[in-house]
């Protein structure tokens, strides 16, 4: 068939362009943004000019690696949401104006339905319906999946998101930006039983970690006050059982998820789910509950046009086209019925 697909990541701090013939990824590159570190975090202004400035070499990257020319393409695609305006308005252009200048249909993807398409990047693949834990910095979400573009939240956090869990924890420990990755390594030297922490009491199938921030602040100002060197001589340990009480929180709503709709066909997505705590845990509570679980390979987990192109793909194949006066959005909903 030769379905040849540009997609175009941009939805925060990762410039991304993939290129996906029928259904199978042929390239992916990423820029990453150095910028942020110096800050501890995003800066959305800096974010959209660097963009900019990475967003023509990415593509060309793509295009080079995959072995597709622009004249082969039968579509563009880019993200339209969520993510940071300034951003998004950067892929948003750039896809719009390739595709009026190829004459090409335009595709416009919800990020966190890609996520959850990143499962289908390479084999095996789950089937309809499962349950997918899509779990990132800004997001973390259980969806009912019963179709490529059918999907339904059923319980998603409250207030702040797993991932800001990670890396505020990492913050109060001094750790640089990105905090995640780090807290993980940590980690993997550390004894999670060593400190305990609380789990929030959310009804439901909802999330909530706003709380937990509080505790672990508070718990690690309390003990530096008697001791100034606590962080330092207990890290691993703090990063182990930070990580653990974040699994545990999400593992459990997952299993009562599983538990609700009789589902065992599941999944996880989103950049914590190239936590290797968290990878260890699906695989562990999936022998457990006799789940078949899928996790996408790590360079799909964090944000990428691979999952773009994923996602494209099957929006091409349904026929779901944007026309050009398609804008991005900063929030919107990703339930498809």
């Amino acid at each position: 068939m030769n379905i040849n697909i540009l997609a175009i990541e941009s939805s925060c701090d990762e410039t991304s362009a993939a290129v996906i013939r029928d259904g199978e990824v042929l390239s992916n590159f990423i820029a990453n943004q150095k910028v942020h570190e110096q800050y501890g975090g995003v800066v959305p202004e800096l974010a959209s000019r660097a963009h900019q400035q990475n967003i023509i070499p990415v593509v060309e990257a793509a295009l080079k690696k995959s072995g597709v020319s622009k004249e082969e393409l039968k579509a563009i695609a880019f993200t339209q949401s969520p993510g940071l305006i300034g951003s998004l308005l950067v892929g948003c252009c750039f896809a719009k104006s390739l595709a009026l200048g190829l004459d090409l249909p335009l595709i416009a993807v919800h990020h966190m339905q890609a996520h959850v398409l990143a499962n289908f990047i390479g084999d095996p693949k789950p089937s309809f319906p499962f349950l997918c834990l899509t779990v990132s910095g800004g997001h973390t979400q259980i969806v009912l999946v019963e179709d490529y573009l059918k999907m339904k939240v059923m319980g998603q956090t409250l207030d702040d998101a797993a991932g800001e869990a990670f890396d505020k924890t990492a913050k109060i420990l001094g750790l640089p930006y990105p905090g995640g990755p780090l807290i993980d390594k940590y980690a993997k030297e550390g004894n999670p039983q060593r400190f305990s922490f609380p789990e929030p009491q959310i009804p439901g199938l909802n999330f909530s970690f706003s709380g937990l921030k509080t505790a672990i602040l508070y718990f690690v100002q309390e003990q530096t006050k008697k001791d100034p060197d606590f962080i330092q001589n207990n890290r691993a340990d703090i990063c182990a059982s930070v990580q653990h009480r974040i699994i545990t929180i999400l593992m459990n709503k997952l299993v009562k998820a599983a538990k609700e709709t009789g589902i065992k066909e599941v999944c996880i997505a989103g950049g914590v789910s190239a936590n290797s705590g968290l990878r260890q845990a699906m695989k562990a509570y999936s022998e457990k509950y006799g789940w078949n679980h899928y996790i996408p390979e790590f360079q799909y987990c964090t944000d990428n046009a691979g999952m773009i192109s994923i996602t494209a793909y099957y929006k091409y194949l349904a026929g779901e086209f944007a026309d050009l006066t398609v804008s991005p959005s900063a929030r919107s909903s990703m339930d498809r019925n």
